[in-house]
């Protein structure tokens, strides 16, 4: 396993690496899901590159940069035993030089959702991925449904940029009691734990509905605002039944749709969503 830095020796040795590359790219402090998503790379394609990388532009002023989980060692020795073949972990100076002013921006995707309550995140999210593909020149790339919306703007900035290489998303890893991993839930103290598995509960009552035959996207709405409500730590942010797509909230469920929110327990934020259909 190569442990990189610097973008010239990435380059040198992604030239080495003959056959498919599947990349995941991270910001570290590993869990489960990200190792899930190394595993599928390496069933999937010859070798496999693990970028970590913690992404200051898409931290907003108010949000959690200089708090967010980090451990390198950690980290490698999480990866070594899944035969990585290359791990890049480059520094802000090499990913964004003195002078840095390009940026990628997805338009209609990222209006509402996290785009709404988080200004300017998803700008950050679209360049330093395309920086990241041109990097390191997959063949594939991997990517968790936990972060739902993020996986949609990616989705459409390969597309609409040409990437030659395919976006794969793979469902969320959770823990036993269903809530979604995260590199945030170390932030939780033990009453926030227990009643993070609300997310969980209300999106599951949703499907519930939906599996019953309900199609009407308030009701659904409403019903996961309902089992939140339940729960006295949590301040919900938002609640959503959208089309898979483009994001847009739904009246009536017709086809592949997301439910999602995301709610504060204490200072951590939270995020979960189900895909139905």
């Amino acid at each position: 396993m190569q442990i990189i830095s610097s973008l010239s020796e990435l380059r040198t040795a992604r030239l080495s690496l003959t056959g498919r590359v599947g990349l995941v790219p991270t910001m570290g402090y590993l869990h489960e899901g990200h190792l899930s998503l190394v595993r599928r790379a390496k069933e999937e394609c010859d070798h496999a590159i693990v970028t970590i990388f913690v992404n200051p532009t898409q931290f907003g002023a108010n949000e959690d940069l200089s708090k967010y989980p980090r451990d390198m060692e950690r980290d490698l020795n999480l990866l070594h035993p899944l035969g990585v073949d290359v791990v890049w972990t480059p520094t802000a100076e090499i990913i964004y030089p003195p002078g840095y002013q390009t940026w990628v921006e997805v338009d209609a995707l990222t209006k509402g959702l996290e785009g709404a309550m988080r200004p300017g995140h998803f700008r950050g999210v679209a360049t330093v991925v395309a920086k990241l593909f041109n990097a390191t020149q997959p063949h594939k790339a991997y990517f968790g449904q936990k972060d739902a919306q993020q996986a949609a703007v990616i989705r459409r900035m390969a597309v609409d940029l040409n990437f030659p290489l395919e976006v794969i998303i793979s469902p969320t890893t959770r823990e036993a009691d269903g809530l979604a991993m995260s590199s945030r839930n170390k932030y939780l103290n033990e009453a926030e734990r227990k009643a993070a598995t609300v997310l969980f509960r209300a999106l599951s009552a949703a499907k519930e509905l939906y599996e019953a035959g309900e199609r009407d996207g308030e009701t659904l709405r409403r019903k996961m605002k309902d089992v939140l409500s339940n729960e006295s730590l949590v301040q919900v942010q938002y609640v959503s039944c959208a089309d898979y797509d483009s994001l847009e909230e739904l009246d009536v469920v017709t086809g592949k749709t997301l439910l999602s929110m995301a709610v504060y327990l204490g200072k951590t934020r939270l995020i979960d969503n189900f895909v139905l259909g």
